[in-house]
């Protein structure tokens, strides 16, 4: 293990060999706690993380790109088509300002997930948008969600009691 004098557990680097002795509880604590840092003895540098937050970082990563995509996308003016919607053709049944709405809420959801370290607030908008979408691809539904609303479209509704 290379450490400087102090040095914090963050700046430790572990070495391979120390996997074998009881630094390895070390290198264990220094995962839990966010991340460990090892060197290979050909200079290769390998960093264990908690599965969770690798999941968070991968799902962050995975959903930064389709935003960046999506935006570039609608600043080219390309129609969007199924083949270059790619993994979000769900969002074929919106119009373009939905579409904006969808990367604003998108954009929302990605930064208060990575200031949060957890991925709750992006999935909520994510499924949220992909339910709307079924809803809006079913005609009879689309028709209710997205029809206008008239006076005479309206009845007056009894009290259970019949009054």
């Amino acid at each position: 293990m290379m450490m400087a004098e102090g040095t914090d557990v963050d700046d430790m680097i572990f070495q391979p060999s120390d996997l074998a002795t009881q630094r390895r509880v070390q290198f264990m604590d220094a995962a839990r706690s966010g991340r460990a840092r090892l060197r290979d003895k050909d200079g290769s540098a390998f960093v264990m993380l908690p599965e969770g937050k690798v999941e968070l970082l991968e799902e962050l990563a995975r959903w930064n790109s389709a935003h960046l995509r999506l935006e570039r996308l609608l600043e080219r003016g390309e129609p969007l088509s199924v083949s270059t919607l790619g993994e979000l053709a769900w969002l074929r049944v919106f119009d373009t300002e939905d579409i904006r709405e969808f990367l604003s809420e998108l954009h929302e959801a990605l930064v208060a997930s990575y200031a949060d370290g957890a991925l709750a607030t992006l999935r909520e908008c994510v499924e949220a948008w992909r339910t709307t979408a079924r809803q809006v691809e079913d005609p009879l539904r689309r028709s209710v969600l997205r029809g206008s609303l008239a006076a005479q479209d309206l009845t007056e509704a009894l009290r259970p009691d019949g009054t």
